[in-house]
């Protein structure tokens, strides 16, 4: 039975206190991205895990599960829906990442608890949700050209980061989700991107989840 509101509300606030935004313990070898789709009915969910090479960003490895959707949509709960079947994308991959980029939140979320940062406590890997839109701070007026930054900011406190990852194009927003710090989520973000809105890993993982159910609503019609 999945948690009532208040029920999870009260669990996010919980889980917030076991994040650890610590510098990255090792120099990067392999970063992953993650992305989840949904059937046209939302009963099924497809997770997809692609693992790169770093600083080359080529494809390693990659990685997909499927299963029913066990949770409602709700805004602020994202996580509760996706973390687990994305988690579960990312342990069928033989080499483990040394960081995962996430379309989504990581502590710039109401509660500090986005999807990015449920998926490193799930996985106990470094993680960097980077979303496509704000849920959780302020920010000053960005520059239109590819690379301009400013800081995500709630209460005087720096949750992250607003980067055009695209001249002229709607910008991401960038947090730590676990093990991580906010100065090295940007830094890693802007080595990932490529001619397109996402950084190339997230890019790669979207690809694939869409493959994926297509692939399975071929199959069973």
């Amino acid at each position: 039975m999945a948690l009532s509101l208040a029920a999870a509300v009260a669990w996010q606030r919980r889980w917030r206190l076991r994040l650890n935004l610590c510098p990255l313990p090792t120099p990067l070898r392999f970063i992953a991205g993650v992305d989840a789709a949904y059937q046209k009915d939302g009963a099924r969910v497809y997770g997809a895990a692609v693992l790169l090479s770093w600083p080359e960003l080529t494809v390693v490895e990659t990685a997909g599960v499927s299963g029913p959707v066990l949770y409602p949509y709700i805004p602020g709960l994202l996580s509760l829906r996706e973390a687990p079947i994305l988690a579960a994308a990312l342990r069928r991959l033989r080499q483990r990442p040394d960081v995962i980029l996430v379309d989504g939140q990581g502590i710039a979320h109401p509660r500090g608890l986005g999807l990015a940062s449920h998926v490193g406590l799930l996985v106990q890997r470094p993680t960097i949700g980077c979303a496509k839109s704000r849920l959780w701070g302020h920010f000053e007026e960005l520059g239109e050209e590819k690379g301009s930054v400013c800081p995500l900011l709630a209460d005087g406190v720096e949750l992250g980061w607003v980067l055009r990852s695209r001249r002229r194009c709607r910008p991401l927003f960038i947090s730590p989700g676990h093990l991580i710090t906010v100065a090295e989520s940007l830094e890693v973000v802007k080595t990932c991107l490529g001619a397109y809105r996402l950084p190339l890993p997230l890019r790669a993982a979207h690809l694939l989840s869409n493959r994926l159910r297509r692939q399975e609503l071929s199959t069973h019609p």
